[in-house]
């Protein structure tokens, strides 16, 4: 058994939300019990104890929708690029491109610094959404070995698109399939979803065979409405909304996750609600594509499960809810708007999601939860209890203060030290694979 306390604990726990010097008790994978520090040294005084000296304990980040393929872009000038002027010419100009020279070893070092730089962050849980048009066979089970090696907690889809062809289509279903057949033999370290890109690469007869190799009962990713060439493309051909259309093709349902679902009208709000379909939110990524802002407040309002990712633009989810904070005030001119919905997207949310594609619960510091915890660097100015968390981590914390990450009951990060692999050696072979993939790309 390990004791983690010593600190601040914040266990998202509705029992108990807060300790003042709080500790948690571990053994095996899960958590047997949270405390008071003095409490629970005297209970299990032969426990090994790990002292955090002040500093916080909080459950581990869990993020939604991530795109690990786009790593080794960061810095990236492509050859003969042109200047992008809307999200589809970006697709076309820098994503597809890159996708389509990505061989393993890149794929492998994209998991690898996607996987450390989450886990620095406090990401314990991350839900991929991969492309590699270039070398799809075996590149989900190439992405799951580095997550075991690092001891990352991971749920795997890859993108069927008809973009590059019927044969790329086909590999894509096959990958899919493959991989989730893999991931029911493994315990809650590994799962998948079936990919989807998004309506306006996927024909009827591709949906249709997606759907029937078994896509529904595993549950979709996929992009929905997140640029209007999207709607534009599915009214022009199919004479409806994106979500009516998945809707009609079976894609919806409690197992799948809709990310983005900017360009969505009322009707589609309430389908996406009637369907028990969880919607991510990536709001970084959406500014920086300059795709518009989600009705976030509006889905909501009428009940929709709303999730927080991050789209592959950073690793750090306190960012990713600051962003969405500071979008929705901006967005809606109102100051007072937002405060609640980002955090309970991040802390309550995800972790529900996360929790229909798990047996084991994560996202709270709790008696039988999976040991997914992290330790923050941060000594506040003011006061801090239950009443003030949300305000604590708004203004004045970042995913660079965790100093620790446990995961599954292991620390895979330690005192700001990387455990299961060599840092310093994997970026270094990193930035080589990247600079071949640019000159491929």
């Amino acid at each position: 058994m390990i004791l983690i306390g010593g600190g601040r604990t914040i266990t998202r726990s509705d029992s108990h939300p807060y300790f003042s010097d709080g500790c948690v008790a571990v053994e095996g994978s899960r958590i047997v019990e949270v405390g008071e520090t003095k409490a629970m040294r005297k209970k299990y005084p032969h426990a090994e104890w790990v002292d955090v000296d002040g500093k916080l304990i909080m459950p581990g980040f869990i993020n939604m929708h991530q795109h690990i393929y786009s790593a080794l872009a960061r810095g990236m000038s492509l050859k003969n690029a042109k200047v992008s002027k809307n999200f589809d010419e970006i697709l076309e100009n820098l994503w597809w491109r890159l996708d389509r020279a990505l061989g393993l070893e890149a794929i492998k070092y994209s998991a690898l610094t996607t996987y450390i730089d989450g886990i620095k962050n406090g990401v314990t849980t991350v839900f991929d959404h991969h492309a590699s048009a270039g070398h799809i066979e075996g590149s989900l089970m190439e992405i799951a070995k580095v997550a075991e090696k690092l001891g990352v907690r991971t749920n795997l889809a890859y993108e069927v698109s008809d973009r590059d062809g019927e044969d790329k289509m086909r590999a894509g279903i096959k990958e899919n399939i493959d991989f989730y057949e893999y991931a029911k033999t493994r315990d809650d370290m590994v799962g998948a979803l079936f990919g989807l890109h998004a309506s306006f690469t996927l024909s009827e007869e591709t949906l249709k065979q997606c759907v029937d190799a078994g896509g529904a009962e595993i549950g979709f990713h996929v992009h929905v409405a997140e640029g209007r060439g999207d709607v534009a493309d599915s009214f022009l051909k199919y004479e409806m909304p994106v979500v009516k259309r998945f809707e009609k093709a079976g894609i919806l349902g409690p197992k799948t996750l809709a990310i983005h679902c900017i360009h969505i009208d009322d009707a589609e709000k309430d389908i996406l609600k009637a369907t028990g379909t969880a919607v991510i939110h990536n709001p970084q990524s959406n500014m920086g594509n300059a795709v518009g802002c989600a009705d976030v407040l509006g889905m909501f309002g009428r009940g929709v499960l709303m999730g927080l990712g991050t789209d592959g633009y950073t690793a750090d989810m306190i960012e990713s809810m600051k962003a969405a904070g500071l979008i929705h005030k901006h967005v809606s001119g109102d100051p007072s708007a937002a405060w609640a919905e980002p955090p309970a997207m991040l802390f309550k949310n995800n972790a529900a999601i996360a929790g229909r594609y798990m047996s084991g619960k994560v996202g709270a510091l709790e008696k039988d939860a999976y040991a997914d915890l992290i330790v923050v660097d941060y000594d506040p100015p003011t006061p801090l209890d239950e009443t003030n968390i949300d305000g604590h981590i708004h203004f004045g914390m970042m995913g660079k203060q965790v100093v620790s990450t446990m995961i599954n009951g292991k620390f895979v990060y330690k005192d700001r030290v990387i455990l299961n692999a060599d840092e310093k050696e994997v970026l270094a072979k990193s930035r080589e694979t990247a600079k071949t993939l640019w000159e491929r790309a």
